[in-house]
């Protein structure tokens, strides 16, 4: 057995941004494995147990700030572990929850972090079945760090990107770039976190609702968007599927103030990380029947369409500004934006 490689560098910031880099470390971590890695890099793992068929999904969350206007680090973690469960069609369940927690954390705070868990899983309708703590010194993290496993079950045929088709139509559920610059303007004093608050939410009941609405396959497969933006959301799909993906710059919902603090940052908001938005990949026949049911629900109200897949036979990603002039939607090799999720 070749002994452990010695020349492949050190790890860095970026490979957690979601971004070329992230692509890289994870292939390198599935080449590693090799296998008994099975996963198909969904959201979620699709597992057959016993007959049936189960989604497993795991995630880790260091955010900085970890306490913020609308939320916390519990919160989002509730939330990131249940919204993967349920963008590939299944029903989240349960929920493991494992925490590291800072010597000189106050108690107030983690007590915080826990009533923010119990009433976001309560919201999605998911129960914490185990858990672990493990306490370390001052220095050897930052406040809190949780992790969370998840496991589902299909009532529905699960939601693969393969199923994605060309003509069909991109939609997204609200607005982008709110949690970034939720954030980031408590991180760095930029003054807009009172106008702009974070999208986190547990999506769940809003997919619920739109499965119960439409047919079987109407929806070919959902993404939430999270680190890497909705960029890194298209890059990914239209490599999976090899089809060129269009989206209309004019259609993406974004706030104002998020507009104006992007632009002080120079970040583009299809690059910003969001907490509580998903992207959907749906069949062009049923475009109004899936946005009428977004609509209908809380966390939809703000749904559009945003572009298509094309017939192009090739793998790339094309923003169309107001004149129908198209740009390709480079894949960012890293970004600045590290601990938003």
């Amino acid at each position: 057995m070749a002994g452990p490689a010695t020349d492949l560098g050190e790890v860095v910031l970026d490979h957690g941004s979601g971004t070329q880099l992230s692509h890289e470390l994870v292939s390198l971590i599935v080449e590693t494995l090799g296998d008994v890695y099975i996963g198909e890099m969904e959201d979620s793992a699709m597992l057959p147990i016993a007959g049936s068929q189960i989604a497993m999904t795991t995630d880790s969350f260091v955010v900085d700030p970890p306490f913020f206007g609308n939320g916390d680090i519990g919160k989002i973690a509730v939330c990131g572990t249940v919204n993967d469960l349920a963008v590939v069609g299944s029903r989240p369940l349960y929920l493991t929850l494992g925490m590291i927690l800072e010597t000189g954390l106050p108690i107030t705070r983690l007590i915080q972090v826990l009533t923010s868990i119990r009433e976001t899983a309560r919201e999605a309708g998911v129960q914490i079945v185990c858990g672990d703590t493990k306490v370390v010194r001052k220095g050897e993290a930052d406040q809190i760090y949780l992790n969370t496993a998840g496991v589902g079950v299909f009532e529905r045929t699960p939601l693969r990107m393969r199923s994605v088709q060309p003509g069909d139509k991109v939609i997204l559920s609200g607005q982008i770039g709110n949690h970034t610059v939720h954030l980031l303007s408590i991180r760095e004093g930029l003054g807009f976190e009172q106008r702009v608050l974070s999208d986190c939410a547990p999506v769940n009941g809003m997919l619920d609702e739109l499965f119960a609405r439409v047919d079987e396959g109407d929806v070919r497969s959902v993404r939430d968007v999270t680190r890497g933006g909705l960029a890194a959301v298209l890059q990914e799909y239209s490599e999976a599927v090899g089809r060129t993906i269009k989206v209309e710059q004019t259609a993406l919902p974004v706030q104002f103030e998020t507009v104006m603090a992007m632009d002080m940052l120079g970040i583009n908001p299809i690059h910003a990380a969001n907490e509580g938005c998903v992207c959907l990949f749906v069949d062009p026949s049923a475009e109004q029947a899936v946005l009428d049911a977004l609509h209908s629900h809380r966390y939809g109200v703000g749904a559009v369409t945003i572009g298509e897949v094309t017939e192009q036979a090739e793998a790339q990603v094309l923003l169309l500004d107001a004149d129908g002039r198209a740009s390709v939607v480079e894949e960012l090799q890293g970004a600045e934006l590290p601990r938003l999720c």
